[in-house]
């Protein structure tokens, strides 16, 4: 069984000790053709772009704090703010939650993280209610590259880490997105138009301080994880 290490007083527990538990068998088995359905778990169906525009997703910062990376998603600007072409922000975040519940199906470790206070208790809920983990405090450098030493055991990492915003304030980047490119983690990330999308895996070009937004996206991430693993439970019955 598991070891869960409750880190820092924050909700991401670190998952220690061997084995790692594989896939089933009937699971394992089906594998390749799942990867090769378009849309195997119907994550098409989980929002349309409306509802993107109803959660503030478009609202970006001020056009001073954009950062050039970010320019290719634009939509525009108004009154002095970026708006972030949601058209291209429902491609990307399609493609993200679909490798969330790719990662689900597999039986992968799914790791949330959030810097904002006032949204983080959102973010600890929703990954407690799926069955997964997150973290949303200050991130202590090490966690990854130097987990067998800092928890004194051999240590599994996340398979996915989920960022609902990746910076640790206007300026600066979260410190475990560069821990995760180091130790070849892929990640999603939601990216204002402050932020650096070059280390995130799969961005998503989207507000990432609204409480409206961070909820929408909660839900969508929670429903992808959802999805996958009843999707695992019901291949492996079939099979």
């Amino acid at each position: 069984m598991l070891l869960k290490t409750i880190f820092n007083r924050a909700s991401f527990r670190c998952l220690s000790t061997l084995p790692v538990p594989e896939p089933t068998t009937a699971v394992s088995n089906k594998a390749n053709d799942v990867l090769k359905h378009p849309d195997y778990f119907g994550i098409h169906r989980l929002f349309t772009v409306e509802d993107l525009f109803k959660a503030n997703i478009h609202l970006g910062h001020k056009e001073g704090t954009l950062h050039s990376n970010m320019k290719g998603y634009l939509f525009g600007s108004r009154l002095g703010y970026c708006i972030i072409d949601l058209d291209k922000t429902a491609e990307y975040l399609r493609l993200a939650l679909n490798v969330t519940a790719h990662i689900a199906y597999r039986g992968g470790v799914i790791l949330f993280l959030n810097r904002n206070a006032q949204t983080g208790h959102i973010v600890e809920k929703t990954a407690m209610e799926c069955g997964e983990y997150s973290h949303t405090r200050f991130w202590r450098g090490g966690v990854f590259t130097n987990a067998n030493v800092q928890f004194g055991a051999v240590t599994r990492l996340p398979d996915l880490c989920i960022f609902f915003n990746t910076q640790n304030n206007i300026l600066e980047m979260h410190n475990a997105v560069k821990d995760s490119a180091k130790m070849a983690i892929p990640t999603i990330g939601v990216v204002d138009t402050n932020c650096n999308p070059n280390l995130i895996t799969y961005p998503v070009p989207g507000n990432d301080d609204s409480p409206s937004a961070i909820e929408l996206y909660c839900k969508l991430f929670k429903s992808a994880i959802l999805l996958g693993k009843a999707k695992m439970k019901e291949d492996a019955v079939n099979n």
